[in-house]
């Protein structure tokens, strides 16, 4: 209810053409592509064809925005810099806190209360660098000790390319709206892995550098994001980056403690038909993997059609972008109908009710419909996860539902027919 209906819609077009025509038809080629005895989640067979031509789309999507976002963002700092003359966001005199009185009659009072209050605690520019440099010294010399296959000099060369990164996404963002800290992070994947090699534990060295370039690149725009919210507020930075830190150190201890809940209460947890598939973590895993062997271990014509997909993904940005915001609407979104390539259509039907239900609901009455739809659909989130609490918990102490129900393909239910009739 809360996505574009683009979203929804690409969801399910993503799901009717990966598990509606492609992968029929390659199953058909079963034995002539790849062989017939594989086990079902073997990536020799058809699961590689869904999980490589999903990172294709979804490759193929990323280094288009980053690619686009990134030069917008060299050339709004080249106008920047070509107009310096122009005051792009108000400033004030540290000492005095007062603004310039030419400024001063072009912003609103509320402007000038906000531009006061941000800027009387800003936090020193030493402070910064020395946490950060202290925060790279700390995971150089302790995450060699937690994942022995990232050297302390592969964190190393992560941490001084880091900030030109995490700059370029917290610009980016700001100018977009479009945080692309996940590309930066397939960016490591494959630039440590490759580095480390497989004799060296590429794979893991690869998913941890993701994992560490992820957290600076994002923090970076999300604190803009955050600092941009107190500038609104009338919130002092200082205070927004002292909560930031107590979140932090509260997260170091939830977060771990929910992992270890979900651990216990779901024994499959990850597995592809269970509950939570955890879809990304096969995705990553595959590229690291692509990263560190190259392409010999891929099925006949995955590449191929790997190769395919990529381009069809930067083409459909291209004509996105090139018919403008008005007509680009109703194309679809690559990264959105590559999600249910590897984990399944199953959930595009719930997206596209929901989408259903907001546009009967803005038929009947548009500015209802404007005002409680995120409350609406916050309520069916909060409720769906606050349940999984108690279903933790019942899982962990081993009651079972006293009814059980399952939807099965055809196939599946004349075998379950079968094995009915004969006890």
């Amino acid at each position: 209810m809360i996505c574009p209906h683009i979203v929804n819609i690409s969801v399910l077009l993503g799901g009717i053409l990966s598990w509606g025509i492609m992968w029929p038809l390659i199953d058909t080629k079963k034995g002539d592509w790849y062989p017939s005895d594989l086990a079902p989640n073997s990536m020799n067979g058809l699961q590689g064809y869904r999980v490589f031509i999903a990172i294709a789309v979804i490759l193929g999507d990323g280094l288009y925005n980053f690619f686009k976002v990134f030069s917008r963002t060299l050339y709004a700092l080249s106008s920047q810099l070509r107009q310096k003359d122009i005051i792009i966001l108000p400033t004030a005199d540290r000492q005095t806190l007062k603004t310039n009185p030419e400024e001063d009659n072009r912003l609103s009072f509320d402007d000038r209360r906000r531009t006061q209050m941000f800027l009387k605690d800003q936090i020193p520019t030493w402070f910064a660098v020395a946490g950060y440099v202290a925060i790279a010294a700390m995971s150089t010399a302790t995450l060699p000790h937690i994942f022995p296959q990232l050297k302390w000099y592969y964190i190393l060369v992560i941490y001084i390319f880091a900030p030109t990164l995490a700059f370029c996404n917290a610009y980016g963002c700001g100018l977009t709206d479009w945080s692309l800290a996940s590309t930066y992070g397939k960016l490591a994947i494959f630039t440590i892995g490759a580095w480390a090699g497989s004799s060296h534990g590429g794979v893991l060295a690869g998913l941890a550098a993701c994992g560490v370039m992820m957290n600076i690149v994002s923090t970076a725009s999300d604190l803009t994001q955050d600092f941009k919210t107190g500038y609104l507020t009338l919130a002092s930075p200082r205070s927004m980056f002292v909560s930031q830190v107590i979140g932090t150190g509260m997260g170091c201890v939830i977060s771990p403690c929910v992992f270890w809940l979900f651990f216990k209460a779901f024994k499959d947890l990850g597995d592809p038909d269970s509950q939570y598939p955890a879809p990304y973590v096969v995705v990553y895993r595959n590229m690291a993997i692509l990263g560190v062997e190259g392409f010999d271990s891929l099925p006949n014509y995955c590449l191929t059609l790997c190769f395919i997909f990529f381009a069809a993904a930067v083409s459909i940005n291209l004509v996105k972008d090139f018919l403008g915001k008005e007509k680009g609407r109703f194309i679809p979104i690559p990264m959105a109908m590559a999600i249910p390539f590897y984990i399944g259509p199953y959930f595009a039907i719930d997206m596209c009710v929901g989408s259903l239900v907001v546009f009967v609901w803005e038929k009947l009455n548009k500015a209802k419909a404007d005002a409680l739809v995120p409350a609406v659909a916050s309520g069916l989130i909060c409720g769906d996860g606050i349940w999984t609490l108690p279903a933790s918990i019942l899982a962990v102490a081993g009651v079972k539902p006293p009814i059980c129900m399952k939807f099965l393909s055809r196939a599946a239910n004349v075998k379950v027919d079968k094995f009915l009739d004969s006890s």
